[in-house]
């Protein structure tokens, strides 16, 4: 087994950096590990090495690896890849092993940590390792710390993870386009005592954005700011998994933000404390109680709370533009338009003409319009009391009693107790008892 001076040694190579890998390398490289389903996985338990408690990406997985020499070696290719953001609707993305977002990479605080890179891009990469202690060459600055990562080739990153947390990766090479191609993924590091950070329930996803023009696949690279689609984990509403969580679990919440914008991240129906940024572990003293949690653009929290009240709870992002898929921004708002007249000349110009927007948007949600190929609605979802109308960054935490502490299905909608949900007044017949 190699001596610590030895590893770090061998991580600076020729280059002092990440290095190419020549043929006879590339022959014994780990086998790249690839999944094109956009469910959640269930949780990678260690097969070897120190042990750790896995945790869930949301509607993704992780990496598998291989032990060799002492040194835990990943495999990682940047690719194209079409993703579905929901059912419906599919994007021509860029990303890794067959998704974007890239796997989950998990290890353990302490670990020697080889990770190869394959191109399969159209143009040149690099990775860079956001928030984590190391070897200034293997940062990942395509130009400045290591040469770009050329189509065809790969290249070896090799670190020793000094500290636990939540991190991330991402490219470092025409940064604008591929991060706004959907390249990036999580980067989980345990703390080396399994038992230090404890949780029962431990889910992990990213956010994003894009702008994708209806009926088309491919997100347009060069906007800013407007964007149209708002992901967790490169999926929307209604495409987005709940968290299924096992009451009385204490449960932890990483979310990392690789958008150009802060996000509001709110849960209903509870108080959890912010215990965590890719900085590292808040000590308890310090950790504060929160119902929403802002994540900046480049930057991650993890909350934690303990599940102790059964329910449907939603998980959103609290700028209200972002929980809508799909919309258009140059829409004039129609409320209080008395819109009769205009409606019926262009009814007999366009038959099947619908007004709209002039009591509000609700309608919009339970209206089953055609659209275009290969586009969402802009309000969706169906809820057990009707029209959920969201979309974007919008979820739940299905909290329930009785699970078994692996198991995440989605037990269905929430089964409320007779008396305990919002009723009408006035009702002739109103059996709350149903509801």
């Amino acid at each position: 087994m190699p001596s610590r001076r030895q590893f770090l040694h061998g991580a600076g190579a020729a280059l002092l950096g990440a290095s190419l890998v020549s043929r006879i390398q590339a022959a014994s490289l780990p086998e790249a590990a690839s999944q094109n389903k956009p469910q959640t996985q269930p949780p990678l338990a260690p097969s070897a090495g120190r042990p750790y408690n896995a945790v869930v990406t949301l509607n993704g997985w992780s990496l598998p690896w291989r032990m060799k020499d002492g040194v835990k070696e990943f495999h990682l290719v940047a690719e194209p890849v079409v993703r579905e953001l929901a059912p419906g609707m599919k994007a021509n993305l860029w990303g890794y092993n067959g998704q974007s977002p890239g796997p989950t990479i998990e290890c353990v605080e302490g670990d020697r940590v080889r990770i190869f890179v394959t191109n399969k891009l159209p143009e040149h990469t690099t990775i860079h390792w956001h928030g984590v202690r190391l070897p200034n060459g293997m940062d990942g600055v395509g130009g400045l710390t290591q040469p770009h990562i050329e189509p065809g080739q790969t290249f070896a990153y090799e670190l020793v993870m000094k500290h636990s947390g939540t991190f991330m990766y991402h490219p470092h090479s025409d940064e604008m386009v591929q991060m706004a191609m959907g390249m990036h993924g999580s980067l989980v590091v345990h703390p080396r005592d399994p038992k230090q950070y404890r949780v029962d329930r431990d889910f992990v996803f990213l956010i994003n954005a894009h702008d994708i023009d209806p009926g088309s696949m491919t997100p347009r690279v060069n906007t800013m700011l407007d964007f149209n689609l708002w992901t967790f984990n490169s999926r929307v509403f209604p495409g987005i998994d709940p968290l299924v969580v096992r009451k009385g679990d204490r449960v932890r919440i990483r979310m990392g933000n690789l958008s150009m914008t802060s996000h509001p991240i709110h849960l209903h129906g509870y108080h959890f404390a912010v215990t965590g940024t890719d900085g590292g572990w808040i000590r308890p003293s310090a950790q504060w109680p929160e119902v929403t949690v802002d994540v900046p653009v480049g930057a991650m929290r993890a909350i934690e709370f303990v599940a102790d009240e059964p329910g449907d709870w939603a998980l959103h992002c609290h700028k209200s533009h972002h929980t809508m898929n799909a919309m258009g921004h140059q829409v004039p708002t129609m409320i209080g338009v008395d819109q009769r007249d205009v409606a019926k000349k262009l009814s007999k110009l366009v038959p099947d003409y619908m007004v709209m927007g002039e009591k509000g948007m609700a309608d919009m949600g339970a209206m089953e319009m055609q659209l275009p190929d290969n586009t969402l609605p802009m309000m969706t979802g169906q809820g057990p009391f009707g029209p959920i109308e969201m979309g974007g960054m919008f979820t739940v935490v299905k909290i329930r009693e009785g699970l078994a502490c692996d198991d995440y299905r989605d037990p269905g909608w929430f089964e409320h107790a007779a008396s305990t949900v919002a009723y009408r007044i006035g009702a002739e017949a109103n059996d709350r008892s149903k509801r």
